[in-house]
């Protein structure tokens, strides 16, 4: 490895922390570079749950989502001498399982499902399940469950790309910029396909959440 290189000069973060994050994450990926193998362990242990939950919600099957986590870092770990730093390694991981995922999707014709499981622990959100339960008088488990199909229904309605980018700005987290390098798309394609997609699930949903 060449210690004059000057790695992340290209990465896409979202805030200083995430910085911090990448620069850490550079210094091992460099162990690991080095020879150092057991190194590698460090970012299947910091990562393995992020990517097991983003492949779980784009195929909705526990030993799918598993077996295709560990496939990522499986490959990543085969071209780990690859990776130079030009992006945060948790962005170029998160690229490698998520194409993982989609190819998994097409090649088997699979459904992917949005999940309100972590959406809920949003405090705003909950206000609002809560004042919706309220309005319809309807006990709030049995509301969530109605809404979750009818948002499902709505999902496969989406194009791949737009309930991809869906899935990684709401459960995820993740920021346009780096939807954007996980995606190979510009930031402005990554709003825009979020915005048409928000639009198109609030008409859906509309009559149902009114």
């Amino acid at each position: 490895m060449n210690p004059a290189a000057k790695p992340l000069t290209k990465t896409l973060v979202a805030s200083p922390e995430r910085q911090i994050e990448a620069a850490g994450d550079w210094t091992v990926v460099q162990h690991v570079q080095a020879g150092d193998v057991a190194a590698f362990d460090q970012l299947i242990l910091k990562y393995r749950e992020r990517v097991y939950a983003m492949v779980y919600h784009m195929t909705a099957n526990r030993e799918d989502a598993a077996d295709l986590t560990q496939d990522a870092f499986i490959k990543a770990f085969q071209s780990i001498h690859r990776f130079q730093g030009q992006s945060a390694f948790f962005t170029w991981l998160y690229r490698i399982a998520l194409n993982g995922a989609l190819s998994h999707i097409r090649r088997n014709k699979l459904r992917s499902f949005f999940s309100f499981d972590k959406i809920q622990e949003d405090p705003a959100v909950a206000e609002v399940l809560s004042q919706l339960t309220d309005k319809k008088d309807v006990p709030r488990d049995v509301f969530v469950g109605e809404l979750q199909e009818k948002l499902n229904e709505a999902m496969m309605k989406l194009s791949i790309p737009h309930r991809t980018v869906v899935t990684l700005f709401e459960i995820d987290g993740l920021s346009h910029e780096e939807i954007a390098s996980i995606m190979h798309c510009s930031v402005g394609t990554v709003r825009s396909r979020l915005h048409y997609a928000k639009q198109f699930l609030q008409a859906e949903l509309h009559a149902y959440v009114q």
